[in-house]
């Protein structure tokens, strides 16, 4: 198939048709023209065009009918309006009914050219940008995120619940947990996921840097300011904030804070005027803040605005049971990413992955499986391979808590499905057995979620 960009020509007048044709033709697009619009309208196919270009004045049907009457067929194809009368109220109009440009006429083949091709690029940066947050958003579907153990379930219910309410959520675990995953999946499933998620490490950055960085300044608020620039609060503008590692905010930053999330409103460094942005605030925290509260460290005020709603991750000790998924799911990644073909680990290496204390939790894990893979020559990771890179003598004898509930010799997909057969029955029973409700929650369609009932032999007396 061609990969030229095709394009609909649309004017009464024959000859200009035949000469945008020629233009076109010699810069490498497949043009095609219609002297009648109503023809052209009618004949429009979705995706058939990549771009649309049609006179304004034609008798029988005007050009901005005939734009009307394309976007309501395929409301993202960029259309050039031409016109030998412009005025800035024809063109105002045109814009608002939902043209890319106008272009008048007389006009240079040259002209005519560069049009066209800043059109058609801007329709391949709004295809990317799709592409990108459809990527972004089933990255961080719910059940995208592993893990098949009722601690985990009741956190993704919860989850799943203060999503799409604008609230602040405060998301506390140890390190390593997946308080930012956890996050972003609540971005991308709220309602503000077409605008942007902007992350930051409260402990990262310096106290004196952290609230430029946060909150922006004005030209000469201090020396080396030589221009204004703004901060995360207004990056973030639309979408979520998240700040991370939120116990480590200097008192004064805190100050700051704790305004702007009453008033909605902040002042850049050096600046006298007030600025305003919508904008979600998520925060994390490793660390006990009822307890910084007592030392002083952490103003109680800002405390109960963060803490809206709590979600707290339970530690990897206290998941055995999805340890095995979490593993297999690291060597998938690792093996769609160095093109590799490893299977698993042995059996007994399984078993000390399940009875390790994991104090770094899912990162620690993740950073195990990648170094056991990169020097493992076997399908299976070795108990002799992972020895070198975690102590089996100071993990537990055994998987302790829900370790002993899993098989841990059944094969990965096997794994997948229970855990997916599990999720399907929480989705049904949280409701209530309606399978549309329970469908457009898991984001797929009835007839996906029907075929997967039964290829899982899911009982009405299940949920």
């Amino acid at each position: 198939m061609s990969d030229k960009k095709r394009i609909l020509l649309i004017d009464n007048e024959a000859g200009l048709c035949r000469m945008m044709e020629q233009i076109l033709l010699d810069h490498g697009y497949l043009p095609r023209s219609y002297t009648s619009p109503r023809q052209a309208v009618e004949e429009f196919k979705a995706s058939a065009w990549d771009l649309v270009i049609s006179d304004i004045k034609m008798p029988g049907m005007s050009g901005l009918e005939v734009l009307q009457a394309i976007k309501a067929k395929q409301h993202d194809i960029p259309v050039i309006m031409i016109t030998a009368y412009a005025t800035v109220e024809m063109s105002i109009q045109a814009l608002r009914k939902g043209a890319y440009d106008m272009l008048t006429k007389p006009f240079e083949p040259d002209e005519l050219v560069y049009r066209v091709k800043n059109a058609l690029q801007q329709r391949q940066l709004l295809e990317e940008n799709r592409e990108l947050r459809a990527e972004l958003e089933e990255k961080f579907r719910f059940e995208n995120i592993i893990g098949a153990c009722e601690g985990l379930k009741s956190v993704l219910e919860r989850v799943g619940k203060v999503a799409v309410r604008d609230t602040s959520i405060l998301i506390t675990g140890e390190s390593g947990t997946g308080k930012e995953l956890i996050a972003q999946a609540i971005h991308y499933n709220s309602p503000r996921r077409e605008k942007k998620f902007v992350a930051i490490n409260c402990g990262a950055l310096p106290e004196n840097l952290l609230e430029s960085e946060l909150f922006g300044y004005k030209k000469g608020a201090f020396t080396g300011a030589t221009e204004s620039r703004s901060g995360l609060l207004e990056t973030a503008s639309g979408g979520t904030l998240f700040l991370d590692e939120v116990g480590n905010l200097p008192m004064n930053v805190q100050k700051t804070l704790l305004r702007f999330l009453q008033e909605k409103e902040f002042h850049r460094l050096g600046d006298t005027s007030p600025t305003r942005v919508d904008i979600r605030v998520l925060s994390a925290t490793n660390s006990d803040l009822k307890e910084a509260i007592k030392s002083g460290a952490f103003r109680e005020d800002l405390y109960y605005r963060l803490n809206v709603v709590n979600i707290h991750l339970p530690p990897l000790r206290e998941r055995c049971s999805d340890i095995p998924l979490l593993a297999a799911h690291f060597i998938t990644l690792q093996n769609q990413k160095f093109k590799t073909a490893t299977i698993g680990f042995e059996s007994e290496a399984l078993h000390i992955l399940c009875s390790c204390e994991w104090p770094g939790n899912i990162r620690q894990l993740k950073n195990v499986v990648e170094a056991c893979m990169a020097i493992e020559t076997g399908e299976y990771i070795s108990k002799d391979t992972l020895a070198q890179f975690i102590d089996a003598d100071t993990c537990r004898n055994s998987a302790s808590g829900e370790a002993g509930q899993i098989s841990l010799d059944v094969p990965y997909s096997t794994a997948l499905e229970h855990f997916e057969a599990d999720l399907l029955k929480g989705l049904l029973k949280r409701h209530a057995g309606n399978i549309d409700s329970a469908a457009r929650e898991a984001g797929m369609n009835m007839v996906t979620m029907y075929r997967k009932i039964k290829r899982y032999g899911i009982r009405k007396e299940d949920y």
